[in-house]
């Protein structure tokens, strides 16, 4: 799957992680994305980039606050 389509389906799922392993799949999850997206920042330079991994390090700090890491 192209990287763009899954941090979008990132932003766009059902956020509510109901159990502790859940929020930690998805924490790791964001994590690997914005990675990924960081690699691909670093070559283009592109504005839209670097708000969609924005986006989805605000998603994945309410994540990790809720699972007091």
């Amino acid at each position: 799957m192209d990287i763009f389509a899954r941090a979008d389906e990132f932003e766009t799922k059902k956020t509510t992680f109901k159990t502790r392993s859940e929020r930690i799949i998805a924490s790791r999850e964001a994590k690997e994305i914005i990675l990924s997206l960081n690699e691909i920042y670093k070559v283009d330079n592109k504005q839209d980039i670097m708000d969609q991994m924005k986006r989805i390090t605000v998603l994945k700090r309410k994540i990790e606050k809720r699972l007091n890491l």
